[in-house]
């Protein structure tokens, strides 16, 4: 039996001109990975090995080892809308909480959370349990997702 196909590379969205061959649908926290089998949306497994864990964007594309690229696509996912008279200010409570945050100009988007929803409809804010793709602003300092305090 064959073995599954490599990426080793990963071209970032706006960065690829070719079409895609396929393409896989991931969540916000399947779309951080160095190395992993995905299968794409017409069945076919591949392997991931990328030099280091990875925050994948929308519209990026793997490129296997024969040139073909899958594109890789946010999947849907249950979420927090919210929106209020201070959005900065709710945002700051967000933050604080280090939890990641998709920021808008007229809503903020989380993962769904019951504690942090509490939290937010006692300070003020509309919270609204919403579906669609999901991708919350990067961390500082040039970094991608960060987890900690270490910098």
């Amino acid at each position: 039996m064959p073995s599954d196909p490599v990426s080793r590379t990963l071209l970032r969205a706006n960065h690829w001109s070719s079409r895609a061959a396929d393409h896989v649908t991931l969540t916000y926290d399947d779309r951080f990975l160095r190395r992993k089998v995905l299968t794409t949306a017409q069945g076919k497994r591949f392997l991931v090995d990328l030099p280091q864990t990875t925050s994948l964007n929308h519209g990026d594309a793997f490129e296997l080892a024969d040139g073909r690229l899958i594109e890789v696509v946010a999947a849907e996912e249950d979420l927090l809308e919210i929106t209020g008279p201070d959005l900065a200010r709710l945002a700051w409570h967000i933050g604080n909480r280090h939890t990641p945050c998709q920021i808008e100009a007229t809503r903020l988007l989380i993962q769904r959370d019951h504690v942090i929803r509490d939290m937010l409809d006692r300070i003020g804010a509309t919270t609204r349990e919403i579906t669609e793709p999901f991708t919350p602003e990067g961390g500082a300092y040039g970094h991608g997702r960060t987890h900690s305090h270490a910098h």
